[in-house]
C-alpha cells in the first residue's frame, strides 16, 4: 500500500467531532489513490472535483449516522501516540 493511504486518518469518535476540512480532506486523500493522480488534467477536474464533493457529503453522513458505546477519543493523545509509532518506525 502506497504512503498516500496513510494520510486517510480514521474520522470517527472523536471530541470535537471531524470538521468539514478534515472529512473533504480525507476524502481528497481517497480520490487521488483511487484515480492515480494528485492533480487531474483539465479534461478530469470537473469529475475530479465532484467525486471528492459527493464523497466528502457521503463520509459526514456516514460519521453523523454511527453510533458507539465507546468513549470518544482524545485528538492530542492520539497524535501523541501516532508521533511515537512513527518514531519507533523511523527513529526519532
Amino acid at each position: 500500500m502506497s504512503r498516500l493511504c496513510r494520510n486517510i486518518r480514521t474520522l470517527h469518535n472523536f471530541e470535537p467531532p471531524a470538521t468539514e476540512d478534515e472529512i473533504r480532506a480525507a476524502a481528497l486523500q481517497y480520490v487521488r489513490k483511487i484515480c492515480g493522480f494528485t492533480r487531474p488534467s483539465a479534461a478530469n477536474q470537473e469529475p475530479f472535483d465532484r467525486a471528492v464533493e459527493e464523497i466528502a457529503r457521503v463520509s459526514a453522513t456516514l460519521l453523523h449516522s454511527l453510533e458507539t458505546t465507546a468513549a470518544p477519543k482524545n485528538r492530542e493523545v492520539e497524535a501523541a501516540r501516532a508521533k511515537a509509532r512513527s518514531a519507533r518506525r523511523f527513529g526519532s
